[in-house]
């Protein structure tokens, strides 16, 4: 049941949303000509890979890293402003209604930062991954902390990573569908007004 009500609320977001998203398209183009959609493996529920859709905010051919920090020169001026208010995520409403994903559940990983043989992680991929979770709206931030590590890479493994997975296990013992409509309700709301955020609201609000 939880999984039709995501893809209809989703088939849904997407017809209300289509001039946006054209509009948003076409700035993409508009920017370097580049294509408009960025497209990344990710992992999903039961170890599975999935193609998981953005709006391309880099720049192509790029190269670097898989995570970004603030500053990062690979950004495109659109893709900045898109990133900023979390515009780039809205074409993983696709993934929701193929069944990639559902609109709340643990952010999907590159699996290079996957470790199957984790307790931890087998609990998380017990799950369909989502849009949005608890630990995406605590680290909203999260490119403002990998600009200020002297190693990024490491900083999101070791420190930002697993607060994340353990953050996942705590909303998963809270969960329930009023808890997950506030939390759908918070994520809009941040990315629409990012300067109100704050981790401490998030979490007082959503795992009391």
């Amino acid at each position: 049941m939880r999984n039709l009500v995501d893809r209809v609320v989703c088939l849904a977001g997407l017809v209300a949303l289509a001039p946006a998203l054209v509009v948003i398209a076409g700035l993409v183009r508009w920017g370097d000509g580049g294509p408009v959609l960025f497209r990344q493996v990710r992992v999903g529920r039961g170890g599975r890979s999935f193609v998981l859709l953005k709006f391309r905010s880099m720049r192509v051919d790029n190269g670097g890293p898989a995570i970004t920090a603030a500053g990062d020169g690979r950004v495109t001026r659109v893709g900045g402003w898109l990133r900023a208010y979390k515009l780039d995520e809205l074409p993983q409403l696709w993934n929701v209604v193929r069944g990639d994903m559902s609109l709340v559940g643990p952010r999907p990983e590159v699996r290079r930062y996957v470790d199957p043989g984790d307790p931890v992680w087998q609990r998380v991929l017990s799950v369909r991954p989502g849009i949005t979770d608890l630990a995406t709206l605590v680290y909203r931030n999260e490119e403002q902390l990998l600009a200020g590590a002297a190693e990024p890479e490491r900083f999101y493994r070791e420190e930002i990573l697993p607060e994340k997975l353990r953050l996942n296990l705590r909303y998963f013992e809270l969960s329930c569908w009023a808890r997950d409509w506030r939390l759908l309700a918070m994520t809009v709301g941040y990315s629409l007004r990012p300067a109100g955020f704050t981790p401490e609201t998030v979490l007082r609000r959503l795992a009391a």
